[in-house]
């Protein structure tokens, strides 16, 4: 049984000094998890919030928190993390030079781990890792910026971590993520490559209809591109 389709909103476009009623908005609008930005303006050029804003968000929301850990020194921060109630860390290949003690060190504080690859690194990058996450994450964009178009080129690369997650009998346990441009009329080419779970920042917030709309429309799309 593959894993469900599921839509994990960017907090990026949100007005940071109303965050407590986004977080409570977006798990009304039927999200499943809340997806966090951590960027340290070295790895990416800009620099979003610590675990301190984060403690702070926890009471707002019962979603589970993952932090998408743009950094360059992972180690040194997975615990603060953990402990302002990130139930996910997802780390970024290219940023971690000995990547299996890091996923182990993640996982030894309780948290989950998930690796994160730029649409430069190959898919391979994961292959040898796969039984240490719960999540892939196929970058559609270049990491650091919101509101970037989609890189459609990306989808064969999505299909391939597919493949290698088949291919172990994992399709059970591993998510296959996407973050990038992610809006309505994407999300089902990146369903097709074989993508379960979804970040969406600008397409939710910019909706016209509204969060409920926005995410109602992108799962629907998804679930129509999956039964295809």
């Amino acid at each position: 049984m593959p894993r469900p389709i599921e839509i994990a909103p960017s907090i990026l476009p949100v007005d940071f000094a109303h965050l407590g009623k986004a977080l409570t908005d977006l798990e009304a609008a039927g999200c499943d998890r809340i997806h966090l930005d951590i960027m340290d303006g070295q790895f990416v050029p800009n620099l979003t919030f610590g675990p301190d804003v984060i403690a702070s968000m926890r009471p707002h929301t019962k979603l589970p928190f993952e932090a998408h850990l743009m950094v360059l020194d992972a180690d040194a921060m997975a615990k603060n993390y953990v402990d302002a109630g990130c139930q996910r860390l997802i780390l970024h290949a290219e940023a971690c030079p000995h990547l299996h003690r890091s996923l182990d060190h993640v996982r030894s504080l309780g948290a989950t781990a998930g690796v994160a690859i730029n649409p430069h690194t190959p898919a391979a990058e994961v292959e040898n890792i796969l039984d240490l996450v719960d999540l892939i994450l196929v970058m559609t964009v270049n990491p650091g910026f919101g509101g970037q178009k989609y890189i459609a080129s990306m989808e064969p690369k999505i299909a391939q971590v597919r493949a290698m997650i088949n291919q172990r009998g994992l399709s059970e346990s591993i998510d296959l993520e996407v973050d990038g441009g992610i809006s309505a009329t994407t999300v089902a080419a990146a369903t097709r490559a074989g993508a379960n779970t979804f970040v969406a920042g600008s397409a939710l917030f910019r909706h016209e209809g509204g969060l409920k709309a926005a995410v109602s429309e992108i799962r629907a799309n998804a679930t129509a591109a999956r039964a295809a």
